[in-house]
Formats: C-alpha cells, sequence, structure tokens
C-alpha cells in the first residue's frame, strides 16, 4: 500500500474524511492547535496542517480508486501525467512525528524561558510574559540590571 493525496472541496475536510472513512480506506489528515484572535479575544482551534488535503493509503490495484473521485467532498486525486502522486512512507512518519512534538510543547507558556531569534535583541534570553494581538508578545529580558518589557514579533522567539 502506498500513500496519495486527495485535495478536498473547500470547507468539506472533515466531511470527506466521514466518507472516505465510510468506505474503509486509511486516512491521514493531520490537524494542529492555534492560536487565532476572534473578536478580540485569543482562542485555540484545530486547523488543518495541510488545507485542502488528506493523504489516503491504497494499493494501485484497490477498486475504490473508481469511486474516489464521486465520494462526498473530494474534489479530485492530485496526480502528476495521469498518475496519482504517490507519497513516501518515510514523509508520513516526519509528519505525525512533528505533529507529536508541536502537541508535546503545548505553545509558550508565560514564564517559560524563550530565545529571541531576529531583531535588535537577537541571542538574548528573555521571559515570556503575555501575547499581544494576534503576532506579537511581550517579553522580559535583562539588560542594565534592571528588567525590561520588550513588544518582539512571535516568530521572532524560539
Amino acid at each position: 500500500m502506498t500513500w496519495h493525496v486527495i485535495q478536498h472541496k473547500p470547507a468539506q475536510g472533515d466531511r470527506a474524511l466521514t466518507h472516505l472513512q465510510n468506505q474503509d480506506i486509511p486516512c491521514f489528515y493531520p490537524k494542529v492547535q492555534v492560536e487565532k484572535v476572534r473578536n478580540g479575544k485569543r482562542v485555540q482551534v484545530l486547523e488543518p496542517l495541510f488545507p485542502g488535503y488528506i493523504f489516503i493509503n491504497l494499493t494501485p490495484s484497490n477498486p475504490v480508486w473508481g469511486k474516489l473521485r464521486s465520494t462526498r467532498g473530494v474534489m479530485r486525486i492530485v496526480s502528476f501525467a495521469h498518475k496519482p502522486a504517490e507519497v513516501p512512507p518515510e514523509v508520513i512518519q516526519q509528519i505525525r512525528l512533528g505533529l507529536d512534538k508541536v502537541a508535546a510543547l503545548g505553545g509558550i507558556r508565560p514564564g517559560q524561558k524563550v530565545e529571541l531569534l531576529d531583531g535588535p535583541f537577537k541571542g538574548i534570553e528573555a521571559v515570556f510574559e503575555a501575547y499581544e494581538g494576534a503576532e506579537r508578545a511581550v517579553v522580559l529580558i535583562s539588560f542594565m540590571q534592571t528588567v525590561q518589557r520588550v513588544k518582539v514579533p512571535v516568530a521572532a522567539l524560539g
């Protein structure tokens, strides 16, 4: 059996997944917990890691191939030169391992030590204090024998 990719219709990933699983097709639809700002509040949302795509595991001779395009929620099979694209099992395994690492970290918590990876304070160790909006964070750095509050992009935290 080899892994392949199907593209689902917009906003119908869960529907496509359910109908594929009802046909006993092994599927992998990786999702991650992300923080979003909605109505001025930070909320946790589960979103697909690869929006629009679901991995399926089938043999080339499986008769289900003919039914895939008519499965509810499925738009098409990702193909190259009229042949379904194959995804090596090592890639799927690496994605699964990465998801496990992300789940174990659980995001940055107040009081957690972080390193600034970019900007004028690059390389300095800081203490995470809070998020400020969707893309900025407030950190505490020790500078000239005092603790300073500094606002930095979330992407600059490591």
